[in-house]
């Protein structure tokens, strides 16, 4: 299993921002990097500043929102919608952005259900629950 270093994955997002901004060629999960970043002009700075922003902590308890993880979480999702899994999000998502009128804040809702399913795993120490997942997208779904 796959499993980076708080560092290796913010090294992928720097790296995929320079690579683009260099007009280099992208590989696979960077171009789904550079799309997730197409909706976020907002942290294209700190990708610009890697000595400042690689090792910088964001701790809620002061109120700083971590944009890391809200970029994982976005990779996160779209490996979600790409392969179905857990099975329904899909169908899920299409209809909460037919609802909502919007893909990225359907999947905005999706982030916040999934950061709520992995905290509450991480708190009980278990698996995440799809269920739990799938059953939060449905209570945030207006209408």
């Amino acid at each position: 299993m796959f499993t980076p270093s708080r560092d290796d994955a913010r090294r992928l997002f720097f790296e995929a921002w320079r690579k683009f901004g260099a007009g280099e060629p992208l590989a696979g999960l960077e171009r789904t990097v550079i799309e997730v970043l197409s909706q976020h002009p907002e942290y294209r700075s700190i990708l610009d500043d890697p000595d400042r922003f690689l090792q910088l902590d964001y701790l809620p308890e002061n109120g700083a929102t971590n944009p890391f993880l809200h970029l994982s979480l976005h990779l996160a999702v779209e490996e979600q919608l790409a392969i179905d899994q857990p099975a329904g999000i899909r169908a899920a998502f299409s209809a909460l952005a037919a609802r909502l009128g919007s893909e990225h804040d359907a999947k905005h809702v999706l982030l916040e259900c999934l950061g709520e399913t992995i905290w509450r795993a991480q708190r009980d120490r278990q698996r995440l629950d799809e269920r739990l997942y799938l059953d939060c997208l449905t209570r945030k779904t207006p209408g």
